[in-house]
């Protein structure tokens, strides 16, 4: 099964930025990756996706703020993150972007708070 782990999160202050960063155990060449976010008391949502090298896409409400990036060789995947508002607090994973998904994996805790 094929478990991505994701690192990176943390407390920040309004305005901030931070980069979230997702490890694959296993080839990523050709698979469309996603960024999702669960805020507490609401469903999972899709935040920034990664269907080929160079072309991405962004939920409205990230679109400007977010930049998602892969490494096909290091298996990775990257979310910079600017202009944190409160309302971006959740965990974040990353996955397929696809209509099945790998196990997901713990996640990592965005905290935007003053």
């Amino acid at each position: 099964q094929v478990q991505p782990v994701e690192s990176g999160g943390g407390l920040v202050q309004p305005g901030g930025s931070l980069t979230l960063s997702c490890t694959v155990p296993g080839s990523i060449f050709g698979i469309s990756m996603g960024w999702y976010r669960q805020a507490p008391g609401k469903q999972r949502e899709l935040v920034a996706s990664s269907t080929s090298p160079g072309f991405t896409n962004y939920a409205g409400s990230v679109k400007g703020r977010f930049a998602i990036s892969r490494d096909n060789r290091k298996n990775t995947v990257s979310l910079q993150m600017n202009s944190l508002k409160p309302e971006d607090t959740a965990v974040y994973y990353c996955n397929k972007f696809s209509s099945t998904f790998w196990s997901w994996g713990q996640g990592t805790q965005v905290t935007v708070s003053s």
